[in-house]
């Protein structure tokens, strides 16, 4: 077995299985595992705004020692253009997992660790974890013989932390393929019973919600993080003039677009009954305090809202704010169904 003296290891944690069979399989043989979250807007987003919550739950469950790190700014560029193509959807699958594995490299001497590794195995995903998607993700990311992947590093050529005895490749699982059962049985055998079920967590791969963002960034190239939050909240209309409503469908979305509100937004709230709350944004002027929504935008945008309010018969009044400037605008009839599927998205 590996002596007490080998260097820490950064393992990428996904919160799935696998990931966290990865850190405990390495801890077995008593290496020091940091298990590092990356977070975007399109997976992760359940961890913002509470990551020492989460932090504390990772280390209750499974004591793993869990990092949280946004690397927004670094994946929209890659979203743009990624040089290996997308999966199915609007998912960088291969480019996403190679930027991790970049990102991972550079915190190594932070973590004063050696190595890092994943929970990858082979065969598992069509796309992601072939044998040669795998070396391309090795290679590409420049981690020749640093990045290890336990599960199945015996079925893969050895790396740098087993050929100098850091980890004992012979007491790895010998995994491959689209089967769960080792996973299962080493599950059982760490103690391990809420493990959530496999399927990718990531929005860019799911159809509808990589459909509107492939859409989004097609028509707004310049995109940044939080326009990709508000593009996965509530309801999405786009107006005449660049125009991008967005209505919140419970009190939680009304929380979070309140939240999401910027300089150069107009945010709609009801001022005499439940309804629900807007965000009007131009993302092609964004942040300019000199182009605001015209009377008939401003007119529509509060109409679809009482489209969507059930105990505002008798009409809406909504307080605007702009630019720190407050005002109103009451909407006296609801927009049609008709209009509001002639400016929704994703209706």
């Amino acid at each position: 077995m590996p002596g007490h003296g080998q260097p820490g290891c950064l393992v990428l944690y996904s919160g799935g299985l696998d990931s966290i069979l990865a850190c405990r399989v390495l801890q077995e043989q008593g290496i020091r595992v940091t298990a590092v979250r990356f977070i975007t807007p399109f997976f992760g987003q359940e961890v913002a705004g509470r990551e020492d919550e989460f932090k504390r739950s990772v280390w209750e469950k499974y004591s793993i020692r869990l990092e949280i790190i946004d690397i927004t700014d670094d994946y929209l560029p890659m979203l743009r253009n990624p040089p290996h193509g997308y999966g199915k959807n609007f998912n960088p699958c291969i480019d996403c997992k190679i930027l991790m594995v970049q990102k991972a490299l550079e915190l190594l001497p932070a973590y004063h660790a050696g190595f890092i590794a994943t929970g990858e195995v082979i065969g598992q995903r069509p796309m992601s974890q072939r044998r040669d998607t795998l070396n391309c993700i090795t290679n590409d990311s420049n981690a020749a013989g640093l990045l290890l992947r336990p599960l199945c590093a015996r079925s893969l050529k050895p790396t740098i932390p087993e050929q100098k005895g850091w980890v004992a490749r012979e007491s790895l699982p010998h995994i491959s393929g689209r089967g769960r059962k080792i996973q299962i049985e080493l599950a059982e055998k760490y103690g391990i019973t809420d493990y959530p079920n496999p399927g990718g967590g990531c929005v860019l791969a799911d159809p509808i919600q990589g459909r509107r963002l492939r859409r989004y960034f097609s028509r707004w190239p310049a995109m940044d993080g939080n326009d990709c939050y508000l593009a996965l909240t509530g309801r999405q209309f786009h107006l005449r003039g660049g125009w991008w409503l967005v209505i919140g469908r419970d009190k939680r979305e009304n929380k979070r677009l309140s939240s999401l509100c910027r300089k150069g937004d107009m945010f709609l709230d009801s001022r005499n009954a439940p309804a629900p709350s807007g965000i009007l944004r131009n993302p092609g002027q964004a942040g300019q305090l000199d182009i605001s929504p015209s009377e008939e935008t401003v007119s529509l945008s509060a109409s679809i809202i009482l489209h969507y309010c059930r105990k505002c018969s008798d009409g809406l009044e909504l307080l605007t704010t702009w630019g720190g400037v407050k005002g109103s605008v009451i909407a006296e009839q609801a927009a049609s169904a008709e209009t509001v599927a002639r400016f929704a998205l994703d209706e």
